[in-house]
């Protein structure tokens, strides 16, 4: 059995460790307090109040209203829910949806998808930066356009769009904008309403809760069709008994990020920069995108002419990663990282490091000996 304690984990934005406290929320709702909150009796009615608390927890992270919370299985559903409910109810204004090559899967296979139905997708070309170009957008942006969606923080690189001058130029047209949150929320303060944002999706293990649970936010006066069928359940989007234990977690988990996100981020990017510091003395290293527009916690660094799987592989003590977690089985470049500009060899021979509220000093200086030991060998001690 793998002992985390021995490892130095900087692979937060795969997933991140439960928060004892959110634990210490959620464990007495998988043992005395199991009951369904959909239930008519005193039982229910009082696990049913414990499910509001935790939806007002949530909308208050993101200064939204707690009716305008949807708890899913995670950003995967939410993103699935929003997307083809907004294509669904909205196919009659057009047909013409936008989004950002550099997405999460998520949302461009779910984009791909619409595409067999008769739908158009734009998807917007990235910079070197990783950051879109306005002007690119509002050529994009049509009379038929009904939804635009882009990612608050990109999982890979850390970038960080324009979210408010974004919304600003979807609004104009006439569109919704939508937004895949789920690197951002619990890491940086989040107004729905001064941002402009329409539907935003989270998920709870990004941020200290566990896997399995998230929540997507739709602005009060958007109605999208049902998603599952069979009780009427979140206002009528998502029908199935709720998972009280894990709703109760990420509620705590953003009471929590409110509390202390300032002070973990002023901690975090002094560590993010001793990291930094010392692997880009490596000959032939450089990081990937945008330096003064991207979330304190990430550096994707390319290591040129070393295959980052095969460093990932050598490393027993450390944990990092080459891209996304959710296609880590597929052999093939980050497709983020080529819509930036880079080439397959450099693509392949970039590493993310992502790190968390747990991070240590110590960890850091593993990370950095492994990688310059490494680096060396792999290299012919180049």
């Amino acid at each position: 059995m793998l002992n985390a304690n021995k490892i130095s984990y900087l692979d937060y934005n795969a997933t991140t460790p439960i928060d004892l406290r959110v634990l210490d929320a959620m464990l007495p709702f998988l043992k005395e307090n199991f009951a369904n909150p959909s239930s008519t009796h005193y039982f229910g009615i009082i696990i049913n109040e414990t499910i509001k608390l935790a939806r007002t927890q949530v909308a208050d992270l993101i200064s939204a209203d707690e009716k305008e919370i949807i708890f899913t299985s995670g950003s995967t559903e939410a993103i699935n829910i929003a997307i083809k409910g907004v294509s669904e109810s909205y196919f009659n204004r057009g047909k013409h949806i936008v989004t950002v090559s550099t997405e999460h899967k998520a949302v461009l296979d779910t984009c791909n998808y619409l595409e067999t139905k008769g739908y158009e997708i734009t998807y917007l070309p990235v910079q070197k930066s990783g950051l879109i170009d306005l002007d690119e957008l509002k050529k994009s942006l049509r009379s038929d356009t009904i939804l635009v969606s882009v990612m608050y923080v990109n999982n890979e690189t850390g970038i960080i769009q324009p979210i408010k001058e974004i919304a600003s130029l979807v609004h104009d047209s006439g569109a919704l904008f939508m937004t895949d949150a789920t690197q951002a929320v619990g890491k940086i303060k989040i107004d729905v309403d001064n941002l402009g944002i329409d539907i935003l999706c989270l998920s709870g293990h990004k941020m200290y809760a566990p896997k399995g649970i998230g929540a997507l936010y739709i602005r009060k006066g958007i109605n999208l069709p049902a998603y599952t069928h069979g009780g009427g359940h979140e206002n009528g989007l998502r029908s199935g008994t709720l998972n009280v234990p894990s709703i109760v977690a990420l509620g705590k988990a953003c009471e929590v990020a409110e509390e202390e996100m300032e002070q973990d981020a002023e901690r975090i990017v002094l560590l993010r920069k001793d990291l930094e510091n010392e692997l880009l003395k490596i000959p032939g290293t450089f990081v990937n995108g945008s330096t003064e527009r991207r979330i304190y916690n990430v550096s994707n660094i390319c290591f040129k002419g070393r295959d980052a799987t095969v460093m990932i592989g050598r490393m027993k003590n450390v944990a990092v990663s080459n891209g996304s977690a959710c296609t880590s089985a597929v052999i093939e470049p980050s497709h983020v990282l080529t819509a930036m500009g880079l080439d397959n060899n450099d693509a392949f021979a970039s590493l993310r490091f992502s790190l968390g509220k747990f991070t240590t000093e110590e960890e850091i200086k593993t990370v950095v000996k492994t990688i310059s030991e490494l680096t060396k060998t792999m290299l012919g001690d180049a």
